[in-house]
C-alpha cells in the first residue's frame, strides 16, 4: 500500500497542526489493479451535492482580491448550506486537531458496493481505526506548533516508522443489504450522515501497518495520485451523488496537475497487474507505448477482450430524474 495525508485548506508546506479535516488517502497495489480509497479523517463531509464541490473548496482558500483565508466566505457558505453542520461539529470538537497523523482514524467516508463472485451485491463503508489511540492536541498547543514547528505531524510519522515503531490501524466495514438500504430512515447514500454502528456494526477485515517512509518525496508522495475510480473488480461505485462527483473531478485534476499519462509513473502504475488496453501516445509517455500492438477494438490480432468479471453490475433505476435542492432534509437529529 502507499498513504498519503494532507490537510484541505492549506497549501503544501503549511501548518498541518491546524484545525482542519485531515485527508487520509490509501492506495493498495493489488493483483487486480490499483484501488484507491480516497478517505478522510471524518467519516461525514459538509456536503451531499457534488455541484457544490467546487464553490466548497474555493471557500477553504484565498480570497481572490485580498488572496488571504477569509473567515467571511467560510463561515457564509457553511450558514447557507445546513447539511454541513454535522462536519462543522465535529471539525470544532477536540477530534479537529488531532495529535499528529499517527493517533487519528481514517474512513472511507462514502457508501460503496461489494459484489461477491455469484454477483450478489451489499453497501459498505470503510473505516480504519487506530491502533495507537486517539490523542488530540489542545487549542493553544495546536496554536505554538503551528508557530514554532509547522511540520509536526509529518515529522512524528516520518521519525516514528525511522525507528521502527510503525503506526498500524485496523480495517473494518459496515454492511447492509439492499434491502435494508430501502428500509433505511434517511438516504443510505448521504455523505453527511453515519450509519448507526448499533445497526450495521463493525466488521473487522484486516490491518494497515506502515513499514516504509518514501525514499524521495517529490516521486513517492507529491506524484501519488488518487482516484477513486480506481476500483478492482468487487468494489464498485453506489447512488451516492459526492462520490459520483469526485469520479469525475479527480482525474480530471490529476491530468492537469500531471500531465496525461500520470498513470505510467511509478508510484501510481498498477505494477502487481499486467496492463493492456488501447490508451496510447500523449506528453510524457515513458514507456514502449504498448508496442505495435493494436491500438482498436475489435481487432483480429489477439490483442485484449473485454472482460466479463470487470463489468460492472446491474443496477435499477428510477423512471424521473431531476436535480433538487437537498437542503431542508434533516441535517440535525444525528448532530445532537
Amino acid at each position: 500500500i502507499a498513504v498519503r495525508f494532507s490537510t484541505v485548506a492549506g497549501e503544501s508546506g503549511s501548518a498541518d497542526t491546524v484545525r482542519d479535516p485531515r485527508g487520509f488517502a490509501v492506495k493498495f497495489y493489488t493483483e487486480d489493479g490499483n484501488w484507491d480509497l480516497t478517505g478522510n479523517n471524518t467519516p461525514i463531509f459538509f456536503i451531499r451535492d457534488a455541484m457544490l464541490f467546487p464553490s466548497f473548496i474555493h471557500t477553504q482558500k484565498r480570497n481572490p482580491q485580498t488572496h488571504m483565508k477569509d473567515p467571511d466566505m467560510v463561515w457564509d457558505f457553511w450558514s447557507l448550506r445546513p447539511e454541513s453542520l454535522h462536519q462543522v461539529s465535529f471539525l470544532f470538537s477536540d477530534r479537529g486537531l488531532p495529535d499528529g497523523f499517527r493517533h487519528m482514524n481514517g474512513y472511507g467516508s462514502h457508501t460503496f458496493k461489494l459484489v461477491n463472485a455469484d454477483g450478489q451485491c451489499v453497501y459498505c463503508k470503510f473505516h480504519y481505526k487506530t491502533d495507537q489511540g486517539i490523542k488530540n492536541l489542545p487549542v493553544e498547543e495546536a496554536d505554538r506548533l503551528a508557530s514554532t514547528s509547522p511540520d509536526y505531524a509529518i515529522g512524528d510519522l516520518f521519525n516514528a516508522i525511522a525507528n521502527g515503531n510503525y503506526p498500524s490501524w485496523t480495517f473494518y466495514i459496515q454492511v447492509m443489504t439492499f434491502e435494508q438500504a430501502e428500509k433505511f430512515p434517511f438516504n443510505p447514500f448521504d455523505l453527511t450522515k453515519v450509519w448507526p454502528h448499533k445497526d450495521y456494526p463493525l466488521i473487522p477485515v484486516g490491518k494497515l501497518v506502515l513499514n516504509r517512509n518514501p525514499v524521495n518525496y517529490f516521486a513517492e508522495v507529491e506524484q501519488l495520485a488518487f482516484d477513486p475510480n480506481n476500483m478492482p473488480p468487487g468494489i464498485e461505485p453506489s447512488p451516492d451523488k459526492m462520490l459520483q462527483g469526485r469520479l469525475f473531478s479527480y482525474p480530471d485534476t490529476h491530468r492537469h496537475r500531471l500531465g496525461a499519462n500520470y498513470l505510467q509513473l511509478p508510484v501510481n502504475c498498477p505494477y502487481r497487474a499486467r496492463v493492456a488496453n488501447y490508451q496510447r501516445d500523449g506528453p510524457m509517455c515513458f514507456t514502449d507505448n504498448q508496442g505495435g500492438a493494436p491500438n482498436y477494438f475489435p481487432n483480429s490480432f489477439g490483442a485484449p477482450e473485454t472482460q466479463p468479471r470487470c463489468l460492472e453490475s446491474r443496477f435499477r433505476v428510477s423512471p424521473d430524474v431531476a436535480r433538487y435542492n437537498s437542503a431542508d432534509e434533516d441535517n440535525v437529529t444525528q448532530v445532537r
